[in-house]
């Protein structure tokens, strides 16, 4: 059962736990809290909404779910961060609040020192444009991006979304102008409206294409995307080009090894339950969970290439 109010969402609330795995000291002893950076109707929010119930049943604790969105993610992340470190608060993050953001402003928390637990899902940017965009191909939006000043939309400044499009921009030879929105609802939002012209988006994209209220005419993977087959990814019209976005999951600093490594095997344990595999792939969410010491060298490989990004734009939020 989901229970949404008031952008806090609070999963397993009056359900018989079955017995439940058994933690360092009694952990977890109360429910925990799970922030999501952004407000609700993106691909993190619905990435919380989709793990918090089975993890709640693992544990045998209820998660709530708060959104705490702004400043690109990093209003919520700081918030987890200078929660007590003993594995009740956690949050979402992405490349936005951990492996690119430290190169483009300064952050109110040291990114790497965070209880970094695993990631969870990755999954191609659905470069989708407006019904009304006069380009109906990868090659034909190329073309006109080349002819005349197009306007990108993404969750936040420092997003993994932002700097997707940055990339784009530096391989493709073109020069959108990025305009940042206070999350992906209202980005998505907006290029239904046709406020915006293309926006790099998450999963919860998807609904908008299938709708009508966009066209996907590409998608960021290396392969072409099988939810969207008759896409194209952009390296078929921009040779080498490849960016996959990922949610992690993440506590303050400080955590005790032992609570980090019980939380780990339960998020691992509910992410390759199938069940679980099949709903988080209907989304468009694939999940990716990795072992410890392979996260911690997928964030290290992450930053540096986004560093690089960085400064081939020249992109710096904070001046």
């Amino acid at each position: 059962m989901i229970i949404r109010r008031r952008g806090v969402l609070a999963a397993g609330l009056g359900l018989p736990f079955a017995a439940r795995a058994q933690g360092p000291g009694g952990f977890p002893n109360r429910p925990l809290r799970l922030i999501v950076p952004f407000p609700p109707g993106g691909g993190v929010d619905l990435t919380a909404r989709l793990l918090a119930d089975p993890l709640s049943r693992e544990l045998g604790q209820t998660v709530v779910v708060e959104n705490r969105g702004g400043a690109g993610g990093v209003i919520g992340v700081e918030a987890m961060s200078r929660a007590a470190p003993d594995g009740y608060t956690l949050s979402l993050d992405g490349a936005g609040t951990i492996t690119a953001g430290p190169h483009l402003r300064r952050l109110p928390y040291e990114a790497m020192q965070l209880s970094h637990i695993t990631r969870l899902v990755r999954m191609p940017f659905i470069v989708a444009v407006r019904t009304d965009l006069p380009a109906n191909t990868l090659q034909e939006f190329l073309d006109l991006a080349k002819r005349q000043e197009l306007r990108y939309a993404s969750g936040g400044l420092g997003t993994s979304q932002h700097l997707t499009g940055e990339l784009f921009n530096q391989m493709a030879g073109i020069n959108m102008i990025h305009v940042p929105y206070r999350g992906t609802g209202p980005a998505l939002n907006d290029l239904a409206a046709k406020v915006v012209d293309v926006y790099f988006g998450d999963p919860a994209t998807l609904s908008i294409v299938n709708g009508g209220g966009a066209r996907a005419i590409a998608v960021t993977s290396p392969q072409r995307w099988p939810l969207l087959p008759n896409v194209p990814a952009v390296a078929e019209g921009v040779p080498g080009y490849e960016s996959e976005n990922w949610y992690g999951l993440a506590g303050p600093p400080g955590m005790p090894a032992e609570i980090v490594r019980f939380l780990h095997a339960a998020v691992v344990k509910v992410m390759r339950d199938q069940g679980n595999v099949a709903r988080f792939d209907d989304a468009g969410l694939h999940p990716a969970v990795m072992e410890l010491a392979d996260y911690d060298a997928f964030l290290r490989a992450d930053s540096a290439r986004w560093e690089r990004v960085a400064k081939t734009g020249n992109i710096r939020i904070d001046g």
